[in-house]
């Protein structure tokens, strides 16, 4: 979980009043980040508590936490607030990796929400997906996964429900899809296709994000002897994720 931080030793009369004030600002923050005060995931102070401290302009203090934000030292979520930003999270882009596991082993806590769960009839898109025929029943689940509080994947899949009947009767908020896939299909072949994109309305909501903001995306399909398992969405926010891959000849 992060830290709320406090105002206490900030003093915008130093030696650096030459500066413009939202450039004090600014400069105080950095240090504090830079000499370790400041802990990544800490929550800092909100615009609010900076106007009420250090009695300058809420438009001051906006263009400093802005600035900030655009150089990657904060990382700021809509309706919650802006945090002390760490480095980039990796995702593994070749390997089926299992988000919680890749999560705790930062150190960090993981936790889901789970936003769908439900027996669908396949349409034409989800069967062509799917490669069943339109009308078959799929399981459909969208979650939402948590690093320390902040979202950073939603997982919208659709899982062969004549593969894994007991799909819907899972705690997804104790074990991953992704891990109970794994632990009961043994996957045989799997396909990648990543993209850029702009989340929806919804998904921006979920995400805690701007519309504007990039989005890496992918689709994932996995085989087990030739059956197909799964078709995932996998969304992450660009500012808080990057994919790598690893090849060895």
């Amino acid at each position: 979980m992060s830290t709320e931080l406090s105002l206490d030793d900030f003093n915008l009369s130093t030696n650096d009043e030459p500066l413009p004030i939202y450039a004090r600002v600014k400069k105080q923050i950095q240090q504090r980040i830079n000499d370790g005060s400041w802990k990544s995931n800490d929550k800092i102070p909100s615009e609010s508590d900076f106007v009420k401290h250090l009695g300058c302009s809420r438009m001051t203090i906006n263009r400093a936490l802005r600035e900030l934000t655009q150089e990657g030292l904060l990382l700021r979520i809509q309706g919650v607030g802006s945090f002390v930003a760490e480095g980039q999270r990796h995702s593994a882009l070749f390997q089926i990796n299992n988000i919680a596991d890749e999560i705790v082993a930062r150190n960090h806590v993981h936790r889901a929400e789970i936003l769908v769960l439900e027996k669908i009839k396949a349409n034409a898109e989800q069967s062509m997906l799917m490669q069943k025929r339109v009308g078959d029943v799929l399981f459909h689940s969208v979650i939402l996964h948590f690093e320390n509080d902040v979202p950073v994947q939603i997982e919208d899949r659709l899982v062969n429900a004549a593969l894994l009947p007991e799909y819907l009767q899972q705690d997804f908020h104790q074990i991953t899809p992704n891990a109970y896939l794994m632990a009961n299909t043994p996957m045989t072949e799997g396909q990648h296709v990543v993209d850029a994109i702009l989340a929806t309305t919804e998904q921006c909501k979920w995400l805690k994000i701007n519309k504007s903001e990039p989005c890496l995306q992918i689709r994932r399909r996995t085989w087990c002897n030739k059956q197909l398992i799964s078709s995932a969405r996998l969304i992450y926010p660009g500012s808080r994720y990057s994919l790598e891959g690893r090849f060895v000849s």
